[in-house]
């Protein structure tokens, strides 16, 4: 293959276009012209194809083989697929002409390519640009993009290793001067993802005058030397290094080039003091016409609503030049990327390593980013309310704080040593390192040890759980803290739910390293380390074990003593919670609505519906001690009906399904023992011998209390949810529910809506929680999921995508769709599993096709 002369090298112009430069000695390239014509001999063998090489902006080097009868087209799409680049529309391809100025080539229409955000590659950019001295901002600014971008280098602040950073890589031209500056810069980013500062830097630079500015010489009419720049808004005017006039694009009428003479036509309406025609004067023809193209695929890319269509060849001969821009435009293009771009071909899936193992890895690094916010829910804004209003006691307050926090901190470094793995991982700037850094099961391992030194920390939970909820019933001021701080959006669980956290956090990292032990095989090189990771973290879950079980225990019977009236002392020693849900109770009105809690000791239900403070009034309470309970469809012929028999009272209620009916008569058998031969229970058939209560119609029913219509924030509780879908569940749920959550970012979008929304996704407690990034602070929805059913979509409702799962209770309707198999694979998992227990939720197939 004849090798092309010269070098590619990547760049990009912010607000203008963006792409590969390369030097080839090309005067100008058409769109369709091909390469090799345009090349001339030099940069092709007789009867060979072409070998072209673009040097990215991370300095990497790609080779790209083509036909000798290629067009930039063909080699444009070639880059946009190896960068797995999706935004293409505003990037493009460069090269330096014979009289090295800087020519686009031009491409016949956008190139369709994978959801991958170009931010990584604007930052590159920005590097760049502050290290050849191209942006133009003051010290105290370079200074904090500089800062920015060692964050995203090395991570967190370290006098050693920042020094020897930039003792081996300059990021500004007068780096040693202000390197002081900088580091001073770099402590304030403490925490600070990757992707985070690579944001801040184009945050920070967007806002620069010069951001995305190249001058191209001028003179106006007078011959005053000036530059014309092109930007998103429109055209620039400078007179040295100062902005002296901007014309939009919507008040440009025409465009168009004269030899050397460029020349803008405004509308008659906007012109005002200028004339009509406005003349400029460029160095030469070409540069007149480079510029001229430039200018032409701005004005129409910003101000068309609609890709323009091509015009008609002439038959014999035309004038001028026939460029036509005949991309799609800056509407269309945001649209697209609302929608997630088109269909994927096979090989644009491939944006992330394609090893299962990243995936698993991946998922670690989700739920530690929702696990370190749900701690900083108490060591941070827990903390803040109690001390605000000085009441908590001091002995509890040491208690409390010096048990988590020594936890938080650890897992802040744990989360950063993670974030900075997968980085490396899933490729960054580090392509050339890369495969020492596809494994996680050193920095599991090595954490996991240290974690064993928190062990003590986590028994003492119980003390905890146990001294806060008698300290909240002994002190006013701290049980008016304690419950308005659960109605802040940022306790979007029971506030005792998050102490349990940090126990339950070891069971999902015993679990996700089991999938990960069992997806290598034992020669893979990160074997060893997962199994022995998985190991020492086992060893601290089967300590810890029943000290869980306890205080989900404690944790759920404290919930519902907050939500229950009428009933004292639930937190009784040796009580167990076993199941809440709802049935139907027989009444003299017939069959009414009721909250049923199954305890180890007692069966209580509630009255009609809830109280205005989202509370459940207890109207019976029914010992288990003698309790007889049979089948009863036939004698009341109601469906999924059964007969409660006790020492106090006889009761009829129910269930919403034959599944809902067996589990209670399950759960309410094993806690009874069988009754003796004789006597036999009453018949069920005389109303005389069942209780059919008048109850009192004080409290708010249920018709006027829809869930999705309430505000107060405790109303999302199991409690609740489980009443408006007449449902139930156990314990046993429970505990498998919080010990098996996913966090990660899900593309949501609604059964009538036309675009897909990215949204970070917490998946716990029955649970769905909405942020738009996991950054957030608190939710800004939920979408509690039991009584749900998933499926995927059916024919009927139009979804072509891959990766998509369907949630539908009655009307509502949401489709989801995942970023890889592995992910779309453990959410369905996890919802077949654990989204409506009772009712086994299931996985239907409605098309064939996905």
């Amino acid at each position: 293959m004849g090798e092309m002369e010269g070098s590619y090298r990547a760049i990009q112009t912010p607000g203008t276009r963006l792409g590969a430069q390369f030097n080839a000695g090309i005067s100008t390239l058409e769109p369709g012209q091909s390469l090799s014509n345009a090349l001339g001999p030099g940069g092709r063998s007789p009867g060979r194809g072409l070998q072209l090489r673009v040097q990215g902006l991370d300095d990497s080097q790609e080779f790209y083989d083509l036909e000798s009868r290629a067009d930039g087209q063909t080699l444009l799409s070639d880059v946009f697929r190896r960068s797995n680049l999706m935004e293409s529309d505003y990037f493009g391809l460069e090269f330096q002409n014979m009289q090295m100025s800087w020519v686009a080539a031009y491409k016949l229409k956008p190139c369709v390519c994978v959801c991958f955000p170009p931010r990584y590659l604007f930052s590159l950019q920005m590097k760049r640009d502050l290290l050849e001295g191209k942006l133009s901002c003051t010290e105290n600014t370079a200074s904090l993009l500089a800062s920015h971008l060692l964050q995203s280098e090395i991570g967190d602040y370290d006098d050693l290793a920042d020094r020897d950073f930039l003792k081996l890589n300059k990021l500004l031209p007068n780096q040693e001067r202000i390197q002081e500056r900088i580091m001073e810069l770099h402590y304030r980013h403490l925490g600070q993802t990757p992707a985070d500062s690579d944001f801040q830097v184009l945050e920070i630079a967007r806002k620069l005058e010069m951001y995305g500015v190249r001058f191209h010489p001028a003179a106006d009419r007078e011959g005053t030397k000036i530059n014309l720049a092109v930007a998103h808004i429109g055209l620039q005017v400078f007179q040295g290094n100062t902005k002296i006039n901007t014309f939009n694009w919507s008040k440009i009428r025409k465009l168009s080039f004269k030899r050397k003479r460029f020349l803008i036509k405004l509308y008659p309406e906007v012109h005002g003091p200028h004339q009509d025609t406005l003349e400029f004067q460029m160095v030469s023809r070409d540069q007149c016409k480079i510029f001229w193209k430039n200018c032409v695929e701005h004005h129409s890319f910003f101000r068309l609503l609609d890709q323009p269509q091509p015009k008609s060849k002439a038959i014999l001969f035309s004038r001028g030049s026939s460029f036509r821009y005949s991309g799609r435009t800056q509407k269309q293009l945001v649209e697209y990327v609302k929608d997630s771009g088109a269909r994927r071909t096979p090989y644009q899936r491939c944006r992330y390593p394609t090893d299962k193992a990243y995936f698993i890895a991946k998922e670690i690094l989700t739920t530690e980013r929702t696990y370190l916010k749900d701690l900083e829910v108490i060591t941070v804004w827990f903390r803040s309310a109690v001390i605000k209003e000085n009441a908590m006691p001091e002995g509890l307050m040491t208690l409390l704080f010096s048990n988590i926090d020594p936890i938080y901190e650890f897992h802040r470094g744990f989360l950063k040593e993670v974030d900075q793995r997968l980085a490396l991982w899933s490729g960054r700037s580090n392509a050339h390192v890369k495969g020492d850094y596809q494994r996680i099961g050193d920095v599991m391992l090595r954490n996991m040890c240290a974690l064993k030194e928190f062990t003590n920390y986590l028994q003492k939970h119980d003390e905890v759980l146990t001294e806060l909820e008698k300290a909240t019933k002994r002190l006013k001021k701290l049980e008016t803290v304690y419950k308005e701080f659960e109605l802040q959006k940022v306790c979007y669980l029971p506030l005792n739910t998050f102490l349990l956290k940090p126990i339950q956090r070891l069971m999902h990292y015993k679990l996700i390293l089991e999938r990960l032990c069992k997806h290598y095989s034992p020669d893979h090189p990160d074997h060893n380390n997962c199994r022995e990771a998985l190991k020492e973290v086992a060893e601290m879950t089967n300590q810890l074990q029943s000290s869980l079980i306890r205080l989900e225990n404690f944790q759920k019977l404290s919930e519902l003593q907050r939500d229950l009236i009428g009933i004292e002392n639930l937190t009784a020693p040796g009580r167990e919670f076993i199941r809440e849900g709802c049935l139907y109770k027989l009444t003299k009105k017939g069959l009414q609505q009721r909250m049923f809690f199954l305890f180890s000791d007692q069966l209580l239900y509630t009255s009609k519906g809830v109280t205005a403070t989202n509370q459940f009034k207890v109207h019976g309470q029914l010992p288990l001690h003698g309790m007889i309970v049979e089948e009863s469809e036939n004698e009341w012929s109601v469906p999924h009906c059964f007969t409660i028999y006790s020492a106090q009272r006889t009761i009829v209620v129910a269930a919403s399904s034959k599944v809902e009916m067996g589990k209670w008569i399950e759960d309410l058998n094993m806690l009874t023992p069988p009754p003796p031969p004789c006597p036999s229970p009453p018949s069920s058939g005389s109303s005389d011998e069942v209780s059919l209560d008048q109850e009192s119609e004080d409290d708010m029913s249920s018709s006027r209390n829809s869930l999705d219509k309430q505000t107060h924030h405790r109303a999302n509780s199991t409690m609740h949810v489980c009443w408006h879908r007449n449902t139930s569940v156990s314990m046993s749920d429970h505990s498998l529910a919080v010990e098996n959550q996913l966090s990660g970012y899900l593309l949501r979008k609604f059964k009538n809506s036309n675009g897909w929304q990215k949204l970070w996704v917490v998946f716990t407690n029955f649970c769905l929680f909405f942020y738009k990034t996991h950054q957030d602070d608190f939710p800004l929805a939920s979408l509690p999921l039991l009584g749900y059913t998933v499926s995927s979509p059916g024919e009927s409702d139009s979804i072509h995508k891959e990766y998509v799962f369907k949630l539908h209770f009655k009307s509502h309707v949401y489709f989801f769709r995942a970023e890889s198999e592995y992910t779309f694979e453990r959410y369905s998992d996890r919802f077949i599993h654990y989204l409506t227990p009772s009712n086994k939720c299931y996985w239907q197939d409605e098309s064939p096709h996905t």
